[in-house]
């Protein structure tokens, strides 16, 4: 990301350290970006570096993701969230404004509801578990069930084929290397809908109408249980709507940022 400086930090989670690299630039009221699943944080370099020249900005490559390395444990959400309260606690960031897409958003929620940002937008966030039909089940667990029976000895390449013919997984899970398979599973069945009353800080959603992966409709949950959230919406965008509409996003964040941003340029 142009203009930006990668730097390296090491948090406690758990019992742990954890190596984490983050990319910061700018000055004034601190900015969090959460990138989302797959991605890393270069994922949101349009919007960081027009941000960076109103906000101390701060972008973590999540571990497993870009430059930091993967977890050695099986993370859930709430081992990412206490990362980034840990990162927060390190560089002496107070009430930062935390923009979180996809994952990110995931990330973003437990933050919002322990209180950590001064405000938050969520884009495209993920969060909400799907209703799931009897035909997904019927096929999810005729799977794990033949995976199970292809354990037996002798049959290790019949496994393996089965397993490459049969993967239930999605695109995600499928691009996933190593211990980060485990970790997309634990991230992605957890439901954060018990989360959403509990953040107390103002909360921005934005949403493509076309998204697949998040549908607009979580959008629309995640708007009636919030208690002061507003949700803006892009026509004909997917789920990389802050890219596909990135002036219309820029000039909604200025909105949503007018104050903070304001006292910056006052010094």
């Amino acid at each position: 990301m142009d203009g930006f400086e990668q730097k390296q930090i090491l948090i406690s989670v758990g019992a742990n350290l954890t190596e984490l690299i983050y990319y910061q630039a700018g000055s004034g009221y601190p900015l969090l970006i959460l990138h989302g699943w797959g991605v890393d944080a270069a994922s949101f370099a349009p919007v960081a570096e027009y941000l960076s020249k109103g906000f101390a900005v701060y972008a973590p490559d999540f571990p497993g993701f870009g430059a930091s390395p993967a977890p050695t444990e099986i993370w859930g959400v709430a081992q990412y969230a206490e990362l980034i309260e840990g990162f927060c606690k390190k560089l002496e960031i107070d009430k930062p404004i935390i923009i979180g897409h996809s994952f990110g958003g995931r990330v973003a929620i437990i933050l919002g509801a322990k209180g950590l940002p001064l405000k938050m937008v969520l884009v495209d966030s993920a969060g909400i578990v799907p209703k799931r039909g009897f035909d997904y089940y019927l096929k999810v667990y005729s799977y794990k069930a033949g995976k199970k029976i292809l354990s037996l000895p002798g049959l290790g390449k019949v496994k393996e084929n089965f397993i490459n013919k049969n993967n239930a997984g999605s695109s995600d899970y499928k691009a996933a290397l190593g211990i980060m398979k485990n970790i997309f599973v634990k991230v992605v069945n957890q439901d954060l809908k018990e989360y959403l009353p509990k953040i107390s800080v103002p909360a921005l959603l934005v949403w493509g109408d076309a998204d697949t992966a998040t549908p607009l409709a979580d959008g629309q949950l995640m708007e009636k249980l919030i208690p002061d959230a507003g949700l803006v919406v892009f026509s004909g965008a997917g789920h990389y709507s802050y890219l596909e509409r990135l002036p219309q996003f820029l000039a909604v964040l200025d909105s949503f940022f007018a104050k903070e941003k304001k006292n910056e340029e006052n010094g």
